[in-house]
């Protein structure tokens, strides 16, 4: 068969060759060992947890490189495309430190532009780029045109669906997809002019030639050393409209946007061998790549599952929903990601997380497992570093967003909210009180009268007139001017005269000698005054809402005991 009259009865609008595509891709002039990443996601939805896994590695891996970092859309699916998806793919990324070199950026007006000399960086405009390759492997013998229609095409795709064919002899099954590919593969000039003629649509194929008994060795640098089976699967380079699928688009894209590594979660591992065999076919480099396992989560019967779109945590919304401020959940993919962060990060402190000397060998290969708990740890010791003004401003921001009412209590007196959130911040100890902006609320929504109520009730084995008594004790002796020791005096001497003990000492030496401790008789005044049995420092608290609201709440419970 005469390739090259194939070539251009298939491609007769193709006038450029696979040299002068190359000749407007130059190798990229980077120093030695310096990595080009890309992140390229397609823009069928929200940012999901996962998506932030290969992103953070390949912005790790380019920058602690002095390499690129760049951001492809592969937007060839239109039917699956969600209006706006890439633009708020961007924004969130940017929101998590997730910053590109070059690619697909927001301009001035917020709309998809490109930066950089190897675009256009949207695969929806590069489709001159894939025909071109295409015309290619037609003219080397390497793919071919299969002009089945579409119901055909369905039905071909149906073998694949293991719920459609249940019950069925699989192997006889397979050998039918085999049978129907190599039909497709027998045809003659005359017959491809004559679909042409009636514009008949055609899908372009690989010529696929390996033999799957034959094992190709291929160095993986998160699974390690692996044999792959030869493709022997003619599988789509072209859709009918001319569109490549994942596997053509990627292969010419990476190359010519000059790739070093490839970083995608270990699903694609299948899909491998057909790549290996695409880049050969090319005359490209194959890039390294670099298969990341499955972010798992326990279900309610404590069984790992796969971390699904449906899953709380999935949807990267979620978190800023939720509060959770950026750089928390930043660091704590760096603890997924790299199994000596936490280790490095005790020792460094004060250092942000992009200091950490990434790993690829430190990368988990089994998968990682999504824990809240965890994440809100992480979250607690980087909140508890910033400083009250810092924590202020975050929290009006979300909450004028997220709980207006109380986002406007925030808002109107910025100074009131700064010494709120300034007890027990700094120091080597400070307070760990808020995982997310979300728990403000509840953590000092009682220094505001709007938002004060009795939350905690007073144990039940205490004597009630006891606790009347503590109250009515403490409003005679308060002086807002005394300061912290004589305020504790003052509190040890009420407990003395009551009948518990002022010595944390003696109560545990005998604790049936007493009717309680002092910490009983700070809690009988710390419920009356913050509605809570735990709550910031009570004399700090007392200072911030002042004496004539600290009485009047005492009074108030007074009155409810009575």
């Amino acid at each position: 068969m005469d390739h090259n009259y194939l070539a251009e009865l298939l491609f007769p609008h193709v006038t450029e060759t696979p040299a002068d595509i190359e000749a407007k891709y130059p190798a990229r002039q980077l120093p030695e060992g310096a990595k080009v990443t890309r992140f390229a996601p397609s823009p069928t939805g929200f940012v999901h947890f996962g998506g932030l896994f290969p992103s953070t590695v390949g912005e790790r891996l380019a920058h602690q490189s002095g390499g690129v970092f760049y951001l492809r859309i592969e937007d060839t699916d239109a039917k699956r495309e969600v209006e706006g998806a890439a633009e708020g793919l961007i924004k969130t990324l940017a929101k998590y430190g997730i910053n590109f070199d070059e690619g697909a950026i927001l301009d001035e007006n917020g709309n998809i532009a490109d930066k950089g000399a190897y675009g256009p960086y949207k695969q929806s405009q590069r489709g001159q780029i894939y025909q071109t390759y295409a015309k290619q492997l037609v003219r080397e013998g390497k793919a071919y045109p299969c002009f089945t229609t579409e119901e055909e095409l369905d039905e071909l795709q149906a073998i694949n669906k293991k719920e459609e064919i249940k019950n069925t002899d699989w192997q006889a099954e397979a050998e039918a997809k085999k049978a129907a590919m190599l039909a497709g593969r027998s045809f003659t000039i005359e017959e491809v002019e004559e679909h042409l003629k009636q514009n008949h649509p055609f899908v372009l194929r690989i010529l696929a030639l390996g033999d799957p008994e034959k094992k190709t060795k291929f160095t993986d640098l998160v699974k390690g050393n692996l044999e792959v089976p030869e493709n022997d699967e003619d599988f789509v380079l072209l859709k009918s409209d001319g569109i490549p699928t994942y596997h053509f688009a990627h292969a010419v894209d990476d190359h010519l946007m000059g790739t070093t590594h490839v970083i995608r979660g270990e699903e694609w591992l299948p899909s491998l061998a057909k790549h290996i065999q695409l880049f050969s076919y090319l005359g490209f480099r194959l890039p390294k790549y670099m298969h990341i396992a499955q972010i798992m989560k326990l279900d309610e019967n404590g069984n790992k599952k796969k971390l699904s779109k449906r899953d709380m945590g999935a949807n990267m919304d979620d978190y800023t929903r939720m509060g959770y401020c950026p750089e928390a959940v930043c660091e704590y993919i760096m603890t997924l990601l790299n199994s000596n962060y936490e280790e490095w990060h005790m020792q460094n402190a004060d250092k942000p997380y992009t200091a950490f000397p990434f790993n690829i060998k430190k990368m988990s290969v089994s998968g990682c497992l999504f824990d809240f708990n965890k994440l809100n740890d992480v979250s607690k010791n980087i909140i508890s570093r910033m400083t009250a003004e810092e924590v202020t401003a975050k929290v009006t921001e979300w909450a004028l967003e997220f709980d207006s009412e109380f986002g406007r209590e925030l808002a109107a007196d910025k100074a009131f909210a700064e010494k709120i959130f300034a007890i027990g911040r700094g120091g080597k100890k400070p307070r760990k009180d808020l995982a997310t902006w979300a728990d403000a609320k509840d953590y000092m929504g009682f220094f505001y009268d709007r938002f004060f109520k009795i939350k905690d009730s007073y144990p039940e084995h205490f004597d009630k007139a006891d606790i009347v008594s503590t109250l009515k004790e403490f409003i005679s002796t308060y002086d807002e001017s005394d300061d912290m020791n004589t305020w504790f005096d003052k509190v040890k001497a009420i407990a003395d005269k009551l009948g518990f003990a002022s010595d944390m000492k003696a109560y545990k030496a005998d604790p049936s000698a007493f009717k309680g401790n002092v910490a009983d008789i700070s809690m009988f005044i710390r419920v009356a005054v913050t509605g809570k049995q735990n709550a910031p420092d009570l004399y700090t608290v007392m200072q911030i809402i002042g004496k004539k609201k600290t009485i009047e709440r005492i009074e108030r419970m007074i009155g409810s005991l009575n």
